[in-house]
């Protein structure tokens, strides 16, 4: 879900740093794919080289999102005063590798819960399967909330911000998990 309203607040942002057409919403959706592919490589990497560490691991990395996503609100409208004075494509380069540590951050923690939640049961296809739908609903309801809802009643900070409060809160929720079974 955070993911999603990352996408569309960060690309709100950026249209600032790089303006508004097809090449700005080129660069904006390229860097969220190539920080999700390498970080699904990543995070499946992970996974398989610290099988019982990967929910600590997962922990981090949501820490990670969520702490970029508390800054990035600021941090985007910084860099759009720092970035004016430069030519378009550099503006856009800078912005895509402003938005890659986060983005890839977002796409390992997919594969460490699958990897996790693999050899915690039974049934493979059941395991996958039922997270693969609560991340697609969990992305549904991003899109949906943050195109109906949310940019309805918040500002932008304000709905990064829930965003950051999802991933800190997911990070917690594991983190009292794996404290609770030490």
């Amino acid at each position: 879900m955070s993911a999603l309203i990352y996408q569309i607040a960060w690309q709100r942002l950026l249209f600032v740093i790089i303006g508004v057409d097809i090449e700005s919403i080129t660069i904006i959706v390229s860097s969220f794919m190539l920080g999700l592919g390498l970080g699904a490589w990543l995070g499946g990497w992970l996974a398989d080289r610290f099988p019982k560490q990967v929910l600590a691991i997962f922990c981090l990395f949501e820490l990670l999102i969520g702490s970029y996503g508390c800054f990035s609100f600021d941090l985007l409208n910084a860099s759009a005063l720092a970035f004016s004075q430069l030519s378009r494509g550099d503006a856009a380069a800078l912005s895509f590798c402003l938005l890659l540590l986060p983005t890839l951050c977002m796409g390992a923690t997919l594969p460490m819960l699958v990897a996790h939640a693999v050899r915690q049961s039974a049934s493979v296809g059941v395991a996958t399967g039922s997270l693969y739908f609560i991340n697609t609903l969990g992305a549904a309801l991003g899109a949906v909330g943050m195109g109906f809802f949310l940019l309805y009643w918040l500002d932008l900070r304000q709905t990064i911000h829930i965003a950051a409060g999802i991933n800190l809160l997911a990070s917690l929720i594991v983190a009292s998990t794996l404290i609770g079974k030490r």
